[in-house]
């Protein structure tokens, strides 16, 4: 069995990446994809804590973060393709206003 603390180091590292990620990603879409690694890493400590506690409250938390990360992703890809179609950049740093 792998011990718990395994789980929580590679959910750290996750994290770790996902925030090195978001703070210095231009990239629209880059950024999107570091955020949905920290909601992962999240889920997966959620998970770890769940399994060594053995109670199932984890694993309901968990699929209501994953529906909730689906729809998230979908609403984010909408948002970035539209800004797309107007800017026709995703650099995060081309934003200087909010106006169109």
């Amino acid at each position: 069995m792998i011990p718990i603390s395994a789980y929580l180091i590679v959910a750290a590292v996750l994290f770790g990446i996902g925030t090195v990620g978001v703070l210095i990603s231009r990239n629209m879409i880059v950024v999107f994809m570091c955020v949905e690694l920290m909601l992962n890493a999240a889920n997966l400590a959620l998970i770890a804590f769940s399994r060594a506690l053995n109670i199932m409250d984890g694993h309901v938390f968990v699929f209501l973060a994953l529906a909730v990360a689906a729809a998230e992703a979908a609403v984010g890809l909408a948002i970035v393709l539209a800004v797309y179609r107007n800017r026709e950049t995703v650099n995060i740093d081309r934003f200087d206003m909010m106006k169109w």
